[in-house]
């Protein structure tokens, strides 16, 4: 199984991103979850560093500049996502890296501190 450490831009990013409202509250993340297709269009257009501030982990072990360098997606590319902050939360914590799982519950905690409102 691999091994995960927190990345600091991912996290960086998320909290600029949800400062700047740039996130749905409210999404089947199973249907905006980027696709692999939809992740080489972004790497035809922006860098391996923008690529990953959109991931919560790095990969220990995984070669720089590669797919598998990152993961944990937590948004589509334009804004974050609370059911993929939610689905990184539970995934890291299915999965027992509670560092990436402490680092997505404490992203949610602070999207919803930081909203007004219902979620829909």
């Amino acid at each position: 199984m691999n091994t995960y450490r927190v990345n600091p831009d991912g996290v960086a990013h998320a909290r600029s991103l949800i400062d700047a409202k740039q996130y749905v509250l409210a999404s089947r993340w199973s249907d905006v979850q980027p696709s692999a297709d939809q992740q080489n269009d972004f790497l035809e257009r922006h860098d391996w560093a923008e690529y990953g501030a959109w991931h919560l982990a790095l990969t220990d072990g995984a070669a720089e500049d590669t797919k598998a360098r990152y993961a944990f997606v937590f948004g589509d590319f334009r804004r974050l996502h609370r059911m993929g902050l939610i689905s990184c939360h539970y995934r890291a914590a299915e999965w027992g890296h509670k560092e990436v799982e402490l680092a997505a519950h404490e992203l949610l905690q602070y999207l919803d501190n930081s909203r007004s409102g219902p979620l829909r």
